[in-house]
């Protein structure tokens, strides 16, 4: 598998749940959209980028731009339609991820290259798990064979357009296609790539980058 190397970078998101646009919020020096469109011009042939209706792109400059759509998948979809069909590998990031080392950019193209159908970073799990309900806990869950996974992903293209293609609304798209039957295999992952979901989360990594 030679083919070319597509990065989607995943910022179509309106910011309902963190209170305003995610994406366009700083982290040292830059928006965190920007830390991640770096990163995928330095690992990838190419770049498309989705992000909200109405908003203009002024960064580095992308090779495709796309409109985000009502949630994730619509979004990923409309950036699958910018990208050419010839494209063999698609790598999906987004800037909630902005500390994604090109590391884990490189190491799940190579897995992909390799054979895999889609690979995805991953870190062990930790911490204990446990299943809450109105506050109270439940049960204690196992933690064997159970890891965080992380972003960036790579897929196979024809792999991932042909999963998309009834248009599904998958939690995850790497999840999906183990669903499916497709090989996806993990490289590991980096426990600075903090997921930002809350200003609380964006905090921490703004001290770690410091």
């Amino acid at each position: 598998m030679t083919g070319a190397v597509w990065a989607i970078v995943l910022a179509g998101g309106s910011g309902s749940r963190f209170g305003r646009l995610k994406q366009m919020e700083e982290l040292a020096g830059r928006r965190l959209v920007d830390h991640t469109v770096a990163a995928a011009r330095r690992t990838c042939d190419r770049v498309a980028l989705v992000l909200p209706a109405g908003v203009e792109w002024d960064g580095e400059p992308v090779d495709a731009p796309a409109v985000g759509g009502e949630h994730q998948a619509v979004s990923l979809r409309n950036g699958l339609a910018a990208v050419p069909d010839d494209t063999e590998i698609l790598v999906l990031a987004d800037p909630a991820h902005p500390l994604a080392a090109d590391r884990l950019f490189t190491d799940a193209i190579a897995a992909v290259r390799a054979g895999a159908d889609a690979a995805v970073p991953v870190v062990p799990m930790l911490e204990v798990v446990q299943r809450v309900v109105d506050g109270v806990v439940q049960e204690t869950l196992p933690k064997q064979d159970t890891v965080l996974a992380q972003s960036p992903q790579a897929f196979r293209a024809d792999v991932l357009r042909a999963a998309h293609a009834d248009a599904p609304r998958p939690v995850e798209n790497s999840g999906m296609l183990a669903a499916l039957g497709h090989r996806v295999v993990t490289v590991p992952g980096d426990p600075a790539n903090l997921h930002v979901a809350s200003p609380e989360d964006l905090a921490v990594v703004r001290r770690l980058a410091r």
